[in-house]
């Protein structure tokens, strides 16, 4: 079994990714930018190489060889009121990736996508097939992951790269440090630090180990040139805090905040950001993605990857009590 390739490592989903593969008995390499805590994978038997995206030579150095490459780098600061670093990252860096692999002739480029790629229907479940229809909702976060999907799929239509994007919803799981955005409601609410949440917020969610799965899967069996959506079940915010909550003995959160209160909120976040000529993390851009996306459909994962994941709320547990243990994040 040859060498794969895993682009930021580092990361919440790129290293449990780190962690599937070497659990299957691969030779990784990891790579991650200099910056980068290296925490979440130190305890493997892993090759590391820091560089920059635009490190070009680096870039091919770390691509020789490999059967797969697993591409996890992105900035997902939606907040942002410059989207410049978001293209930076997302795109630009990503362009510089797709160049080494084409390059190096890569077997395989398996790209993290977003589930905010795909389409918000009216009824129904939304699938891989029907055309993105909200971009001008999304800010610079969206605009940048739609375009760099696009990128990643025009690499392999006019540069023959055998890329497989996967569209991964919103992850849970053991093992955030960061925490992630959504990590850090969990280790709030398994604290008992979280008062309140958004009434009637839905959205598709994933454990991260069964996200992670679907990687070398997807090296595997995806066709190149197609997007898979990773995503177990839509699901209720609330449920996921009460389990947190519950898991670990804490109180959940209570008072459910309505959206058209969150709506006034994200506007207040706006006009705050421009007087203060600062980032503000609740603003209108933030609260709406919070609440647009449609169920969707996972289908073509389980029928062409052979992808099976399981009860997102067993990995919200995972998630309570690696918060919360001694050992956990932030001891």
């Amino acid at each position: 079994m040859g060498i794969q390739l895993v682009m930021g490592g580092s990361g919440f989903l790129g290293s449990h990714v780190v962690r599937q593969l070497v659990a299957h008995g691969v030779q990784v390499r990891v790579w991650t930018r200099p910056s980068s805590s290296t925490r979440a994978f130190d305890d493997l038997p892993v090759e590391h190489i820091a560089s920059e995206l635009d490190d070009e030579p680096t870039l091919r150095a770390a691509m020789r060889d490999v059967d797969a490459v697993h591409y996890c780098v992105v900035d997902t600061r939606a907040w942002l009121r410059d989207p410049a670093p978001l293209f930076a990252t997302n795109v630009d860096g990503l362009r510089h990736a797709l160049d080494a692999a084409v390059a190096a002739g890569v077997p395989r480029f398996v790209f993290c996508s977003t589930v905010g790629t795909i389409a918000i229907v009216g009824s129904g479940l939304a699938d891989e097939s029907m055309p993105h229809n909200w971009e001008h909702l999304g800010g610079g976060y969206i605009r940048s992951r739609l375009t760099a999907e696009r990128l990643v799929l025009r690499y392999h239509s006019q540069y023959g790269l055998p890329a497989v994007v996967l569209c991964v919803a919103t992850t849970y799981g053991p093992h955030d440090y960061g925490p992630s955005p959504h990590g850090g409601q969990i280790a709030a609410a398994a604290r008992g630090k979280l008062p309140v949440y958004l009434k009637g917020q839905l959205l598709e969610v994933v454990s991260v180990e069964d996200a992670a799965r679907a990687f070398p899967l997807a090296a595997e069996r995806g066709r190149p040139g197609e997007r898979y959506i990773i995503s177990e079940r839509w699901l209720p915010a609330k449920d996921l805090l009460d389990a947190a909550a519950a898991e670990v003995g804490r109180t959940p959160p209570r008072w459910g905040v309505p959206l058209a209160l969150m709506k006034v909120i994200g506007v207040a976040g706006d006009l705050a950001g421009r007087m203060l000529r600062r980032d503000v993390v609740l603003n209108s851009t933030s609260v709406r993605l919070a609440h647009i996306m449609s169920p969707l459909d996972h289908g073509k994962a389980v029928r062409e990857l052979g992808w099976e994941p399981g009860p997102t709320l067993d990995a919200v547990r995972d998630a309570a009590r690696f918060f919360t243990a001694p050992s956990g994040y932030g001891e």
